[in-house]
């Protein structure tokens, strides 16, 4: 399962005590730290190119605040203190600016002090207030990661002969909790493998993820049927909506796509809800598994029907299926046009899971320019040669 990380997003130790509370906020960039040093230089180097009746110096009481965007409190207050230093240094010392000593406690001076001070005093508050905001933010961002990786847990790397992979990319890194959601279950009748997208973001979003994988997790054991795994789980979701205001229940619908690979025959069965078809691959061929009679998307059987056909399609050693989200197929480059899947996939040639999912996600940055508009999920399964022994897999995995 991979999580792609993103510069300056907070990584607490979650098993310290008190990990929360010493999260560590997002840096700066370094040019906002050196940004005071860089403006008292640029006031230096304007000082003497200006003519004496020129006060020049006034231009430091902004420092507190400029330091206040990248530092803290402490930091600001004390480049405060240096600031209202510096002024004197420019008002009254000769040998710097030009000015006879008593310069320094001219009426314009003193007020310049006084203002420098009162801004220091107001970038203090301001350092301490975005302080306060950044662990904040860094909290809320900290537990959401952690709710989503509850929600859509790590899925077994191998299930019999079976190599199953994941990756989940967020749209942004604001924004790491949405409506993707991806399972795989080894069960009695097979593995099944379950992906999905819920209409909308944030917290409806992910109830309603919750609630589908809850119902998915438990029926995959009990339905020997893949079409009544899907009713039974439309069924739970169809319960939950009842309980729900009007509208509420009218958006909370789910595309999703419910899959089979039995242990004793060389097939896959698919039953798709409205969702991106998966994809085959079978050494250098690559095909969309079109799906001929698709049933509605969870939560809207019951208005239009919970018709669901399960298709079958070989899939033999070696052979690997990808499932997805939308969020793949409609990155767009900066001209506007979608992720060709199909076609990058086979330009890459034969990849095993892990491979793939790391080509697929840089393929997508760097398709989209790193501007995602959407969650991204994905899953494979790849079932291994008949002569891979039952310590094989990791080689499989990284070749």
């Amino acid at each position: 399962m991979r999580w792609p990380g993103r510069a300056g997003t907070a990584t607490p130790d979650a098993t310290q005590p008190g990990g929360i509370d010493r999260l560590r906020v997002p840096a700066p960039p370094a040019w906002m730290r050196w940004l005071p040093a860089l403006y008292v230089a640029f006031v230096l180097i304007l000082e003497p190119l200006t003519p004496v009746q020129w006060p020049v110096s006034f231009l430091i009481i902004a420092l507190p605040v400029i330091a206040a965007f990248a530092h803290g409190p402490v930091a600001v207050a004390a480049i405060t203190l240096a600031a209202i230093g510096l002024e004197g240094v420019l008002a009254g010392t000769p040998c710097c600016a030009g000015r006879e000593v008593g310069y320094l406690w001219d009426r314009h001076y003193v007020a310049t002090y006084v203002c420098t001070a009162v801004v220091g005093v107001l970038g203090t508050i301001l350092a301490a207030h975005r302080e306060r905001r950044e662990r904040t933010l860094a909290t809320v961002r900290f537990v959401a990661e952690i709710a989503q990786r509850v929600l859509v847990r790590p899925v077994p790397q191998r299930i019999g002969r079976i190599l199953v992979d994941t990756f989940y990319l967020a749209a942004a890194a604001e924004a790491r909790i949405g409506g993707d959601l991806y399972e795989a279950v080894p069960t009695r009748h097979g593995l099944r493998l379950l992906i999905g997208d819920v209409r909308g973001k944030g917290l409806l979003a992910v109830e309603t993820a919750a609630t589908l994988l809850g119902a998915f997790r438990e029926a995959a054991h009990d339905e020997a049927d893949l079409a009544n795994l899907a009713r039974r789980v439309e069924t739970s979701m169809s319960r939950r909506a009842a309980q729900l205001p009007g509208s509420d229940m009218a958006e909370r619908f789910v595309t999703a796509v419910f899959a089979e690979i039995p242990d004793d025959d060389s097939v896959v069965r698919i039953v798709n809800c409205g969702h991106p078809p998966p994809v085959l691959i079978s050494g250098n061929k690559v095909v969309e598994l079109e799906t001929n009679d698709p049933a509605p998307p969870l939560n809207l059987g019951m208005l239009l029907g919970d018709t669901y056909h399960v298709e079958e399609h070989p899939f033999g050693p070696g052979d690997q299926l990808l499932l997805y989200t939308d969020g793949v197929t409609e990155a767009r480059d900066p001209s506007g046009t979608f992720y060709p899947l199909v076609h990058r996939i086979r330009s890459w040639g034969p990849l095993p899971p892990h491979r793939l999912l790391e080509r697929l996600h840089r393929d997508l940055l760097v398709y989209s320019d790193n501007h995602l508009h959407d969650d991204t999920a994905a899953l494979t399964a790849y079932r291994l040669p008949d002569h891979a022994g039952a310590e094989d897999g990791t080689d499989y995995r990284e070749r």
